[in-house]
């Protein structure tokens, strides 16, 4: 049953991730309720993500899905990697899980990104926001592009490529570092770029007066995480309480005639009604959602200007 799952998505996907020059995207995400796991490929890698309850221990089929996935694509267990994805908190979904410290080359629309498959929960790249990601890659030449929380900074990257002069922010000194080595991968200097590692939160404050922040991007891509009590910042974060005076902040570094994509994967959130009022705001979830994903709440995204 299993197999022929996989077998039936991958006969509609392969063809368009080639088309694409994408060799990063989901294969299988529950689709059958007795196989309650995400399927992700990365080139010639797999990784399966559980998540099965222990309700569903007695019935353990995660060796049937590894079984197809070996008959499919012709690999063995070195090429798969199984993790359990729970519910996180704050950044226990950055929190290392293995210490193999190893990457590997992926394309996503030709342009060449890291990923580390086996070390954390997350692998560096986000393959929900790859439509956000193309977008930048297309329509961002010449213009000054703000990321913010920007982990490995895929997004700059794309914004890279189109022209775009990037300021990539970030409290993690490792996600910085993996953001650079992005860059250079793709041939772009990173001395015409900025890598800014700061906390956000603590920044969109005190960047309000800066001339280089003031009313100065084009586009903004604000994707915070659902929720944040690092030890390195004063107080908690949840994107939903918080979210009048983040976005508020952020969009008082961009033009007149700016953008700022506002992105979060709380399953059940809500625009506030003070930043539909005061802002121009149009929801296009809808058209972020990659065509490889069954998951149509596996973010909430905005495109939010001001009011001309």
């Amino acid at each position: 049953m299993i197999q022929n799952r996989l077998e039936k998505n991958l006969k509609k996907l392969q063809p368009w991730a080639e088309k694409n020059q994408i060799e990063a995207y989901r294969i299988y995400d529950r689709d059958i309720p007795e196989f309650p796991f995400i399927l992700d490929r990365y080139k010639d890698h797999f990784v399966v993500y559980d998540k099965s309850q222990k309700i569903d221990e007695e019935k353990n089929h995660l060796p049937h899905l590894l079984t197809a996935i070996k008959n499919i694509f012709n690999c063995d267990d070195t090429k798969i990697i199984v993790k359990r994805r729970q519910r996180q908190k704050g950044t226990e979904q950055y929190q290392k899980l293995d210490t193999k410290n190893e990457k590997i080359i992926i394309k996503e629309n030709g342009v060449d990104l890291y990923v580390n498959l086996w070390d954390y929960l997350d692998t560096g790249l986000f393959l929900d926001h790859r439509p956000m990601r193309y977008q930048f890659l297309k329509k961002t030449k010449g213009q000054r592009f703000l990321n913010l929380f920007c982990y490995t900074a895929t997004a700059s990257v794309m914004a890279a490529k189109c022209g775009a002069t990037t300021y990539s922010i970030d409290m993690s000194k490792n996600y910085l570092e993996w953001a650079q080595e992005n860059f250079k991968l793709n041939q772009i200097p990173i001395k015409d770029h900025h890598f800014i590692e700061e906390d956000v939160l603590q920044l969109i404050d005190e960047a309000v007066n800066w001339p280089d922040f003031a009313a100065s991007f084009d586009t903004i891509f604000l994707d915070p995480p659902t929720f944040s009590n690092s030890k390195s910042m004063k107080e908690d974060f949840e994107v939903e309480t918080d979210q009048n005076h983040l976005i508020s902040q952020v969009m008082k570094f961009l033009k007149p005639d700016g953008i700022l994509y506002f992105s979060n994967n709380k399953r059940d959130f809500k625009l506030s009604e003070e930043i539909s009022k005061n802002f121009r705001v149009k929801n296009i979830t809808k058209d972020t959602i990659p065509v490889d994903f069954h998951d149509q709440k596996i973010h909430h995204c905005f495109e939010i200007k001001y009011i001309r």
